[in-house]
């Protein structure tokens, strides 16, 4: 997690200045805010987070210790298929994540009927994903996506024109991200890379449901 500091300066004669600094890790944040502290001048001092949301330096703090203890470091990956003569849907997604020290991996998949097309299955993966990382209880943090769908991805970052046909998935996408505080990475990568999500998605179209979580051994 990355923030900036805002912080106002008092001088001896209680003229003030607001200085901001750039943006950081937390716990370099934090390092620089003790030392800042200790010249007895600071007035105010606020962190910053993605979202714009303002953190005294004890709210930051308390937070930075219930991470630790919930999911954090989140690469999430989604894929979505689409089988034109059953008019189904197969999607999956994997979450490679931290927690308590550990490194932890959440698959899971799903099929779904009423969608009309890849690219609407693509967007319904990766609102399933994020369903999922609610469910492990991700807040106020960066998560890297990644997958093969390069139109749904840089769509989701502006990078190109939303239609029509996307708009209501884009606006319940960003609700979504918007409600769990979350600031998102984009990285599209190719279909190879992409075959943990891509295996889920198809397993699904073949009505083969998979939800599991397992504890990763350490590298």
């Amino acid at each position: 997690m990355k923030v900036f500091m805002e912080w106002t300066y008092v001088t001896p004669k209680k003229k003030e200045m607001v200085w901001t600094s750039t943006e950081m890790e937390v716990t370099e944040a934090l390092f620089f805010a003790e030392d800042i502290e200790r010249t007895g001048r600071v007035k105010q001092l606020l962190f910053y987070d993605a979202s714009g949301v303002a953190w005294t330096k004890k709210e930051l703090m308390k937070l930075m210790k219930e991470i630790e203890t919930e999911p954090h470091d989140v690469i999430a990956y989604f894929d979505g298929g689409y089988d034109r003569q059953s008019k189904k849907a197969g999607i999956g997604i994997v979450i490679y994540y931290k927690q308590n020290g550990a490194q932890f991996r959440r698959r899971a998949n799903a099929q779904l009927d009423e969608l009309q097309s890849n690219n609407e299955a693509e967007y319904a993966a990766f609102y399933f994903l994020l369903e999922q990382i609610e469910h492990l209880g991700v807040h106020h943090l960066p998560v890297v996506f990644r997958g093969d769908a390069h139109v749904v991805l840089h769509q989701l970052s502006n990078d190109w024109p939303v239609f029509s046909d996307e708009e209501r998935w884009v606006e319940r996408i960003e609700q979504k991200m918007k409600k769990l505080r979350i600031s998102p990475i984009y990285e599209p990568i190719n279909r190879k890379e992409n075959s943990e999500a891509d295996q889920l998605a198809t397993q699904a179209l073949r009505g083969k449901i998979i939800v599991s979580t397992i504890q990763l051994e350490r590298e």
